[in-house]
């Protein structure tokens, strides 16, 4: 019984057949040129008899009958698959003597990717290995990119793709991508989560005249988000106490004085946490007159009474 293939070429080896390919799942026809001196033709596949003249030894349906005259015999292969590679022999009987024209099907099939890894969530400093298994013939060439705008050029040419040591800056998306020059490339994506403990990147005091509205805000980067908590002192505050309000998104925080007295200037800390663990920020909310500077999370308050021995001098030099 013959088979026959998805995407396909046929090389002719030798004497006068042809063939007419068809896309995949299509059909591809073979023929053979003869003339009146042949009196039998059949067409073979390897060892077994597809046709012999007008009679059909193959049971396979695909396999059709298109021409028998005086100048061509021709068969039709339809929805061919890989199995129908291989040697197709036209066989005519010429005066009693036999000849034979061979032609061979090569099969070609689009790359299609049959295994890839799931999505993954993975702590920083860990290890990852990606798996993408690609089918085609010939055999596709699989390639790995992190998709990612500081990324540059390709991380594996190879089915599988190994992280040591993964950093926040390597999650993304990661393509896999199969091609064999049969068809457009297939590209399948993983997408690659870093989980990180918080990391407060900004911290902002403010300066508030009494009775007027004040903000402190603290932003901090984390994998899973940071849950953010307040405290003056060693008092936690609670979101609902009167006058304050805690504003929470997923990597900011704000504590809002809507009337600011003096009972609420001093220092407050910022708490960020997750899974992970958890760091904290001291932020100042003071009132004016107050000059400030912060650095490395850390405020450093200075008063205006430097300037008392100054006019002191000022006074004793004039008189």
């Amino acid at each position: 019984m013959s088979r026959c293939p998805g995407q396909k070429q046929l090389r002719h080896l030798q004497g006068q057949c042809g063939r007419t390919p068809g896309g995949r799942g299509g059909a591809l026809r073979g023929w053979c040129t003869i003339d009146n001196r042949v009196t039998r033709v059949a067409w073979l596949n390897r060892s077994t008899i597809l046709y012999a003249g007008n009679d059909k030894w193959c049971l396979d349906p695909r396999v059709v009958l298109l021409s028998n005259t005086q100048t061509q015999y021709s068969i039709e292969i339809q929805n061919v698959d890989v199995y129908d590679e291989g040697p197709y022999t036209c066989s005519v009987q010429t005066d009693n003597h036999p000849k034979t024209s061979r032609v061979h099907l090569i099969v070609q099939v689009s790359p299609k990717i049959v295994e890839i890894s799931s999505d993954i969530s993975i702590n920083e400093g860990n290890n990852v290995s990606l798996t993408c298994i690609a089918t085609g013939r010939p055999e596709p060439t699989v390639t790995w990119r992190h998709i990612s705008p500081k990324a540059v050029g390709f991380v594996s040419e190879d089915e599988y793709l190994e992280i040591q040591g993964i950093t926040r800056e390597q999650s993304g998306d990661y393509e896999c991508s199969a091609s064999n020059d049969v068809a457009a490339p297939v590209v399948r994506r993983v997408k690659v989560t870093v989980n990180y403990p918080p990391y407060i990147s900004e911290a902002k005091g403010t300066g508030v005249p009494v009775g007027q509205k004040g903000t402190l805000q603290c932003e901090a980067s984390a994998v899973p988000s940071a849950e953010f908590q307040w405290y003056k002192d060693d008092r936690r505050l609670i979101e609902g106490k009167k006058g304050v309000k805690v504003e929470n998104r997923p990597f900011l925080s704000k504590l809002i004085f809507f009337n600011v007295s003096e009972h609420d200037y001093g220092n407050y800390t910022c708490v960020a946490s997750n899974k992970l663990g958890h760091t904290n920020a001291s932020i100042t909310l003071f009132g004016p007159g107050v000059v400030s500077e912060v650095s490395n999370g850390t405020l450093r308050r200075a008063g205006c009474i430097w300037l008392l021995p100054l006019l002191v001098l000022h006074l004793l030099l004039k008189f």
